[in-house]
């Protein structure tokens, strides 16, 4: 009963979910009338109403009751207009809206964002509760379906068990964490809402006595106080170096400790049922990347000296998760020499452990008498933090020997018998080692190749390196600090340089041309992997053409020859949506990745081909093991590298659990990708909807440049979406335009033009075009066709449903309405009602998300709420364009009314659980 207080027990997902059921198939909000209260597990809606019941107390104590009586009555409102669609409802809401003073509309903001977090966390947990309640393996010995069990069965039926065992040994996740502002929540409140999300686990506890249970609702109470009283918004824009320690935060909670797990899990698939202790078959096959603190495309907060401190702070943490892994297992080592002895190499690296440092080692014989492991693996920890502390008489000098020095510790234990601690927590220690290595995560640079051109143009003139500008020093700098790096923490952790809009294969020149520059010789410049990105329609199309001039590059030559052929190549999908429209964009990029695919196949090269994609869907975002199965063949081959940002980071690996899943569940795609079902399939789909792919492709794109490319678009879409107020929230330390000013959709990146759609209610970034272009078409069955047997059209289907799914039309309207230019209005609208018309006939569905109910459940219980945010944001956004067509705006209230128009977006934000 979210708000309510015991005084006031008014009910919410009972109201929403005991209606009578709709006349309208295609009518998508009106289909909160079918979800019965079935559909919703009876310990997620108690976790709802419980701490809904906690926030209402915690309202009416801080805000009085009143406050709380205005929140329910604009949730009844809101509710009512949901339910039954009709315009006096929700005019009755807004009307409501429009009768609070600025103080009370911020406080109701607020109230109902609050109310978002406590949901989001709830369901976060019954994620976690399903996930931890299900049994592994069924009845017949095999694992669920999108396990990588069941994955490895199917390739190992279709290729033969040696064949599928080498594939697995060559498997490679590289996710890669980026900073792009799509994080709207402050970390003040990212970490309230982990420390209740512990209190309701603890909550769920049936062992707990009446005591215990009181105390947890006390401190309950107090956290979620916290979090009302805690301000949402930031006061400063966060600075890279913030962005980096947010994502250790990440790296600290959960990433380090599931990274075993989740091999242990592929151990368990490539093993069967068997768990008796042995060597394990997985390899560590997840590296992770971070562009945090080294993008500085666009973002003239990134430097150099930031660079380098991004990397130490990582370099911490990695070694101190190490360090206590290592003194942690030790301790537990206590194996008595007489029943498991120490092999002849643990003793002679115990008599090296003794040379090396024999203060340290005494002490630690004599708090170790007789227990060999122990001893040697607590010098082993001792080590690791004397690296840590720079101490370079006792330091590692490399990961490599440091696993060295592991492995002779395990082989002692396999040698004398005890291979369950040999292949236990020393083994999970090795695979941590393996993944991380000392610097956690590779630096990735990436750079624009203008500036790249405009610094190498002052060089070829005969300007000194101190005559430069800030921007081309700095370039310069950058690469003495990969040289630096790269000599501190080993070549991996800062080798790969993207560049942002690659256009010639001089593009990539230039990068080893600078580098040689900044260093002074070749022999001196640091070793790089330069990656092309290829981000607008125009540069997918030549790509190819690029990389064939590209591998005649001489330092391209010589660093194939050095890794056996292997390449990177980097794919935008944000800009080229931005560019061609979603449909055109999500083709170009299809058609592009096969091209490269079969480019690489000609050439022999082993290629791996790097996703830019967002979190939302107007960016590339959607289920990433859905996009794993439907990629062109060979575009895959057992290696699958992505961006993950923002909220995503937080969604797939805030929690253990699901990082588990999230990464088994990539693992098991990557796997099947490569199969040659799959791949022939995907094949078969390209060439036999080849066709059908072109009218797509023209229709969409002509009906999404009528619109963009219509006189005047920018400056209107400035004015019916808060894209302009976004900018002021402080989200990341990246700007959220190229320009001073918003004349072109060029000057705007992509990320707010996906957030701006998605605050109104629109989200015309996931879906425009689609509509028109299956209308023309106009054949059902063809359709229908195309989405049982063509992967790629079935995502694209299913991604503009979930698109679809979370807009809504009556507050569209209004928003549009705001930009007094009722063509480009009526436009978008009609496009609206058709997309959604022709995806589900295309899908065959009788309703939006039909076969994804948990999906369906989360937007229609979240949409009423929503839609009382929208209603204040839309009222803060009719008064700001007044004032400013004012002679005399009053500063004052303009910053109320900022303020308001703020917390509502950020409200949204995690209502929709989606940014850019």
């Amino acid at each position: 009963m979210p708000f309510s207080s015991p005084r006031q027990p008014l009910a919410t997902l009972e109201a929403m979910t005991n209606a009578a059921p709709s006349k309208h198939p295609l009518d998508n909000v009106a289909a909160a009338r079918q979800l019965r209260s079935g559909d919703v597990p009876e310990a997620l809606r108690s976790d709802v109403r419980f701490l809904g019941e906690l926030l209402g107390r915690v309202l009416a104590e801080s805000g009085g009751q009143d406050l709380l009586d205005d929140v329910e009555r604009l949730r009844a409102l809101t509710i009512d207009a949901y339910e039954h669609q009709g315009e006096g409802s929700i005019e009755d809401a807004e009307a409501l809206v429009a009768g609070f003073t600025l103080e009370r509309a911020e406080q109701v903001a607020r109230a109902f964002t609050c109310y978002f977090h406590l949901v989001n966390l709830a369901e976060e947990r019954h994620r976690v509760r399903v996930l931890l309640a299900r049994d592994p393996w069924t009845a017949d010995g095999h694992r669920p379906a999108e396990s990588f069990a069941t994955a490895f069965a199917a390739v190992s039926a279709e290729v033969g068990d040696d064949e599928a065992r080498r594939r697995v040994a060559e498997l490679e996740f590289r996710p890669v964490l980026t900073a792009h502002p799509t994080e709207a929540r402050r970390r003040a409140v990212a970490y309230a809402i982990r420390r209740i999300s512990d209190l309701v686990a603890e909550h769920d506890d049936p062992r707990l006595g009446t005591l215990a249970r009181r105390e947890n609702e006390r401190r309950l109470l107090a956290e979620i106080d916290i979090l009302w009283r805690t301000a949402p918004l930031r006061s400063d824009r966060p600075t890279p170096l913030d962005e980096v320690r947010t994502a250790m935060n990440i790296f600290d909670q959960t990433v380090f400790q599931v990274i075993p797990r989740v091999y242990r899990l592929i151990d368990e698939g490539l093993s069967g049922a068997d768990v008796s202790p042995r060597p394990p078959d997985a390899r560590p096959f997840v590296r992770f990347g971070s562009w945090i603190g080294a993008d500085r495309d666009g973002n003239p907060f990134v430097t150099a000296k930031v660079t380098r401190k991004a990397a130490a702070i990582a370099s911490e943490h990695v070694l101190l998760g190490l360090e206590r892994a290592a003194d942690r297992i030790g301790r537990t080592l206590t194996l008595d020499a007489r029943d498991t002895p120490a092999s002849a190499a643990l003793q002679d690296l115990w008599r090296r452990q003794r040379a090396l440092a024999e203060e340290l080692t005494t002490d630690v014989a004599t708090r170790s008498p007789g227990e060999p492991h122990r001893r040697v693996l607590l010098v082993i920890a001792e080590r690791i933090a004397a690296t840590r502390r720079r101490d370079a008489d006792l330091a590692y000098e490399s990961p490599a020997e440091l696993l060295a020095d592991l492995r002779v510790v395990q082989s002692s234990l396999d040698e004398a018998g005890d291979l369950r601690n040999a292949y236990g927590e020393v083994q999970h220690l090795i695979w941590q080692v393996e993944t991380f290595g000392f610097h956690l995560a590779e630096l990735e640079v990436r750079q624009h190749s203008k500036v790249h051109r405009q610094a190498l143009e002052a060089i070829t003139a005969g300007a000194r390196d101190d005559e430069l500008d800030d921007t081309s020093a700095e370039v310069l700098d950058v690469f003495r600090v990969i040289a630096y790096l790269q000599g501190r923490y080993g070549v991996d952790a800062a080798r790969r340089y993207i560049v942002s809009f690659t256009q010639s294969a001089d593009d990539i020149a230039n990068v080893y041309r600078l580098a040689e520059h900044a260093l002074g010789s070749p022999e001196k410049a640091p070793v790089l992997d330069v990656i092309p990105l290829f981000e607008t329609f125009a540069d997918l199309g030549a790509s190819t053409g690029i990389l064939d001039r590209m591998i005649e590059l001489p330092q391209v030559r010589r660093r194939l020859e050095q890794t056996g052929r292997r390449l990177e190549v980097m794919l935008g999908y944000s800009d080229s949506s931005k560019d061609v429209g979603p449909v055109s964009a999500t083709l170009a990029l299809y058609d592009a990745q096969a091209r490269i695919a079969e480019w690489a196949r000609r050439n022999d090269i082993v290629l791996t081909l790097f996703h830019g994609r967002g979190g939302s869907l107007g960016r590339g975002g959607g289920p990433a093991n859905e996009a794993v199965l439907a990629q062109p063949p060979g575009s895959v081959d057992g290696r699958f590298k992505l961006t993950e940002q923002g909220e995503v980071i937080f969604a797939q690996y805030g929690d253990p659990v699901i990082a588990v899943r999230h990464l088994e569940q990539i693992a098991a795609a990557t796997l099947m990708a490569s199969a040659p079902s799959i791949e022939q399939r995907n094949a078969a789909a390209a060439e036999r909807f080849s066709d059908l792919a072109a009218r797509l492709d023209r229709v969409s794109r002509e009906r999404f440049h009528r619109l963009v490319r219509s006189e005047g678009f920018a400056a209107w879409f400035g004015l019916v979406t808060p894209q302009e107020e976004i900018g002021l929230l402080a989200l990341g330390s990246r700007p959220a335009r190229r320009g001073l000013s918003l004349e072109s959709l060029e000057d705007l990146r992509a990320i707010p033009w996906v957030f701006a759609w998605t605050q109104a209610r629109i989200n015309l970034a996931g879906w425009y075009g689609l509509g028109s272009a299956l209308a023309e078409i106009g054949d059902v069955t063809l359709l229908r066709d195309a989405y049982e047997n063509w992967p790629l059209f079935r995502t694209l289907v299913d991604n503009v449903q979930m698109s679809l799914a979370k807009t809504d039309e009556r507050l569209a309207r209004r928003y549009l309405a705001l930009g007094d230019r009722q063509d480009l209005a009526e436009l978008v609208m009609e496009e609206m009602t058709l997309t959604r018309e022709w995806a589900l006939r295309a899908s065959g569905a009788s309703e939006l998300l039909a076969d994804r109910p948990v999906l369906r459940r989360a937007v229609r219980l979240r949409s009423p709420y929503v839609d009382a945010l929208s209603l204040l944001q839309l009222r803060a956004l009719r008064a700001l364009r007044s004032h400013a067509r004012s002679e005399h705006p009053e500063q004052a209230r303009q910053d109320e009314l900022r303020r308001l128009l703020l917390l509502s977006v950020n409200g949204v934000a995690a209502g929709l659980q989606n940014t850019g």
